[in-house]
């Protein structure tokens, strides 16, 4: 049987989330919201019986096995700590995404299309991987700032374009290479000052813009653009470029191309992967790309298979392709640093700092607890 589960945030993401769950044969036991009210409201529209604005009512539950951390991400640490240390199964959403004992894919990580070209990238069809050269990724999204203020628009709460954007950047480089970043350079920009239904008092201080440089040890080079304040509400587009000794791989949308620039007498781009899947459920309340929803789907599917198996209630082949806690660890020290560096205007080193007392170290010890 699959474990019950337990969903912490009522926001865009969930709204997708719980139909997926269903879909794929889960139970949501409880809920929870930053407010009683907020929870109330998302609980009736969704059908949840057991709804509250305290963790622990979620957590000491004994029907809710797995919980799902999609709330303000400076709450991540704190619900993941206390769930992990009561025996309970952990999928985080970004910027740190965990697990009992790895993390489940990034939803990035899920599209096949990445899969692809990291198989691409490591059979050496656009090169060696010590000559690739350049990486250039580039996103353009819609606003992530609702109407109504919350936690998208605090920077300190964790919202804006670098942690929920930039975080899948980071983690997505060292998924393909295998490489952490040894220096960064950034700007982190806040364009959008408020909504419709934000008042003066209280102005947006999440960025909607970043650009910023990333370094690895063998000295190739990062380029990393994401905005969400020019372009249409549901607009989304993202390319990822690699470029090798031999030719370049690139990520459009969901698709992967291969341009071979030696050796070939037609000089144009070849489809490795096309993205064809189709959704199965209305998408067009939810201002997420479908491209994500579709991520979504499939790690969802792939902690099905994961507990489904009648040998164990957990098997790990199914998320194979996962980081884990001192990835998610590396992950936020590159943020910490391009952060840094926006401010200093100027090139920062990545540095990961495990020796001051935080919630962070509670998560390294509970990882190197789950590889024993």
């Amino acid at each position: 049987m699959l474990p019950g589960v337990g969903v912490f945030g009522t926001g865009a993401i969930t709204k997708v989330l719980v139909p997926i769950l269903r879909e794929k044969g889960f139970e949501i036991k409880a809920l929870w919201g930053r407010t009683v009210k907020e929870a109330e409201e998302f609980s009736s529209s969704q059908n949840i019986a057991f709804f509250t604005n305290k963790i622990d009512d979620v957590l000491l539950r004994k029907d809710v096995d797995l919980v799902f951390v999609v709330c303000q991400p400076f709450l991540h640490a704190e619900i993941s700590v206390k769930a992990l240390g009561i025996g309970k199964h952990v999928v985080c959403d970004k910027p740190m995404s965990l697990n009992q004992s790895d993390a489940m894919k990034m939803i990035t990580f899920s599209l096949p299309a990445f899969t692809h070209m990291k198989r691409c990238l490591h059979d050496g069809m656009i090169g060696p991987l010590s000559e690739i050269s350049l990486i250039d990724v580039r996103v353009q999204l819609g606003t992530i700032f609702p109407d109504k203020y919350d936690w998208m628009c605090d920077a300190a709460m964790g919202g804006g374009a670098l942690n929920l954007v930039g975080s899948h950047v980071i983690d997505l480089i060292s998924f393909l290479l295998k490489q952490h970043v040894v220096r960064v350079h950034g700007v982190v920009k806040s364009y959008t000052k408020s909504t419709p239904g934000i008042n003066g008092i209280r102005q947006i201080s999440a960025p909607d813009f970043c650009n910023f440089q990333m370094e690895l040890i063998n000295g190739t080079l990062i380029t990393t653009s994401i905005q969400s304040h020019t372009v249409p509400a549901k607009t989304f587009s993202q390319e990822v470029l690699i470029c090798g000794s031999l030719g370049h791989l690139v990520v459009r949308g969901g698709d992967l191309f291969l341009f071979k620039s030696k050796g070939e007498t037609t000089q144009k781009e070849e489809a490795v992967y096309v993205d064809v899947q189709d959704l199965h459920f209305a998408t067009s309340e939810t201002l997420l790309p479908r491209l994500y929803i579709k991520g979504l789907c499939k790690m969802v599917g792939a902690l099905k298979e994961s507990f489904a198996s009648k040998e164990s209630n957990w098997i790990k082949e199914p998320v194979q392709a996962a980081a884990n806690f001192e990835d998610g660890l590396y992950v936020q020290a590159v943020l910490e640093a391009i952060r840094k560096s926006s401010e200093t205007k100027s090139w920062q080193r990545v540095q990961i700092n495990s020796d001051s007392p935080s919630n962070h170290d509670q998560i390294m010890r509970f990882a190197r607890m789950s590889t024993m």
